[in-house]
């Protein structure tokens, strides 16, 4: 009775009631519907000539990867549930002007992929590609829920994006379990695994059917091998291939101070834009691509020293290399007609921004444009959407103000982007009359202000420590102690640092390689043992931790550290 009354009444007033699972949605015209205008500021981003921005949602969540359905509406899939305990989010705007009215919430499963294909709305988490079926005019999908590829578990590089062909081939990405298959996990001087028993069923491509149900990974299914992590997955129809971007490995001074230096570190090595054929080997872990150079080079955990190419000679490389550590979460090429036409067929990459450049600046945090021709690129990589993270640089992620992560297109050729600090949602539009110089706006001006505090002053009984910190500590843990999101656990306001002494002197003495869990959120990556250290300067750290980034626990002294190393010993 109340579906049916108010469908009478959408369609009596001509009004899109606020409630979607009733079905009620934005009529269709024949007519080119005219682009909404501009935020003044562009939503605090900065574009193109003639490029305008609209905020569509904010703060939805740490959003991932989105995708728009051919009606406008968008869903985007979040890294953690809501309050109201919901993964991913459905937008629709009801009266044009680009924002998001109506704002509903579904699914309990979290993570990054997510695509609509043949009318269905597919979404990963960390082991598992599921669908649901989308009715017309309906935004929230239906209930039904369909499993279709059971994938590895374990930690490490867990998200699993994936794209279509549209000929009933689904590729998914399963990422890297380590830096560099080392036989002890991100641990300085540790040699590599060889062979990697890790590539039989991580750092590759897997290649599904797009409908079959419960299907199993398996070694016949493996597209390709020798990529460290492919957030970002993209087919191209126009050159009839598949590709992706990669994140290049971490850590060659620090592991390696020998070998490499701390500025080559910062640039070394490169992240990947690869097109992939079945079968290709890109040569993870044994090797990397030093854009400089243009050539892949033999990793130093298996004999490499920033010259020797070795093996590498027969591995793939990329079509392009970028900046080390910007980290590339995702991939679209563009097949719209609102972009000029020097756009079609090109690349739009989503740089989600780096945490790992040792103390220094960190970098990325924006979108570029590659042109393409021929499958290849036909010039330079561009940066088309900037400053996301704000007007003052930042050295630790976490102070970006926004990260760019996910890409989609809608069916006017508008692009969409989606943040991962706060949930922003933009809507980028090209305006071929031009625009003139919008003045700035709370939005903008927000966009400029102190993103990053002055860090207090670190008292002198603590400066010790920060040294120790600094060196070993900061690229992972980051400068202000909140870790890097599902990967690096944070340091501040957990039990973990402020509680039990012995337990966190093991921690640094032995590492840790199994998941945490720290205010409800899994943290994934391996720590590497740091036995190396000295009873003092293990005090100090610790010390410095537990004192810092708002705790206010006792100081640890080089004795306790002492007997927990005798003890163990």
């Amino acid at each position: 009775m109340l579906r049916n009354s108010i469908l009478y009444l959408c369609l009596l007033v001509g009004a899109f009631v606020l409630l979607p699972q009733y079905g009620c949605q934005p009529q269709v015209s024949e007519e080119k519907v005219p682009l909404p205008s501009p935020d003044p500021g562009n939503g605090g981003i900065q574009l193109p000539p003639d490029f305008g921005a609209v905020v569509v949602a904010d703060s939805l969540g740490r959003g991932r990867h989105l995708a728009v359905n051919h009606n406008g509406d968008v869903y985007v899939h979040l890294r953690r549930l809501t309050p109201d305990s919901n993964a991913i989010m459905a937008l629709r705007d009801t009266t044009g002007d680009g924002k998001a009215d109506v704002i509903a919430g579904f699914s309990r499963v979290t993570g990054t992929g997510i695509r609509i294909h043949n009318d269905y709305l597919y979404y990963s988490d960390h082991t598992t590609v599921y669908r649901s079926p989308l009715q017309q005019g309906v935004l929230l999908p239906t209930s039904q829920t369909d499993t279709l590829v059971h994938l590895v578990e374990g930690r490490g590089h867990i998200d699993k994006p994936f794209t279509f062909d549209g000929k009933g081939n689904m590729y998914v990405n399963v990422g890297s379990m380590s830096n560099a298959c080392q036989e002890e996990a991100r641990t300085p001087g540790s040699p590599g695994i060889n062979p990697c028993v890790e590539l039989e069923t991580r750092a590759g491509i897997w290649r599904f059917s797009d409908s079959e149900r419960h299907q199993q990974q398996s070694l016949d299914k493996r597209y390709a091998t020798g990529i460290r992590n492919a957030m970002g997955l993209a087919w191209s129809e126009a050159f009839q291939s598949l590709y992706a971007v990669s994140h290049g490995r971490d850590d060659l001074h620090r592991f390696w101070p020998d070998l490499f230096t701390e500025a080559q570190n910062v640039e070394l090595p490169a992240e990947e834009f690869l097109q992939v054929s079945e079968g290709d080997d890109f040569g993870w872990p044994y090797c990397y691509y030093d854009h400089f150079k243009g050539q892949k080079l033999l990793n130093p955990e298996y004999g490499g020293n920033g010259v020797t190419v070795g093996i590498c000679a027969e591995k793939k490389k990329p079509i392009m290399g970028f900046p080390g550590h910007w980290a590339p979460n995702d991939l679209l090429f563009y097949t719209g007609d609102l972009f000029p036409e020097r756009y079609k067929n090109g690349a739009f990459i989503a740089f989600h921004g780096s945490w790992n450049r040792l103390g220094t600046n960190q970098a990325g945090f924006c979108v570029v444009f590659v042109p393409m021709q021929d499958g290849k690129p036909s010039g330079n990589w561009e940066v088309f959407a900037d400053g996301f993270v704000g007007a003052v640089p930042v050295t630790s992620s976490n102070k970006a103000r926004y990260r760019p992560c996910g890409l989609a297109q809608g069916p006017d050729g508008s692009l969409y982007v989606v943040d991962s600090q706060q949930g922003r949602v933009w809507r980028i539009m090209y305006y071929e009359e031009g625009l003139e110089e919008h003045p700035a706006s709370e939005i903008a001006e927000a966009a400029i202000d102190t993103t990053q505090a002055a860090s207090a002053q670190v008292p002198e009984a603590l400066q010790a420590g920060k040294q120790v910190y600094d060196f070993y500590c900061m690229a992972c843990h980051q400068d202000n102690g909140l870790g890097v999101s599902g990967m690096n656990p944070p340091l501040a306001g957990t039990d973990w640092v402020t509680g039990d002494k012995q337990r966190l002197i093991r921690v640094i003495l032995n590492g840790m390689n199994e998941p945490i869990e720290i205010n409800g959120e899994t943290y994934q990556n391996a720590m590497a043992s740091h036995r190396h250290l000295t009873d003092q300067q293990i005090a100090d750290v610790l010390t410095y931790i537990r004192q810092s980034f708002g705790n206010n626990a006792s100081a640890v002294s080089p004795e306790e550290v002492a007997a927990v190393r005798a003890g163990e010993g």
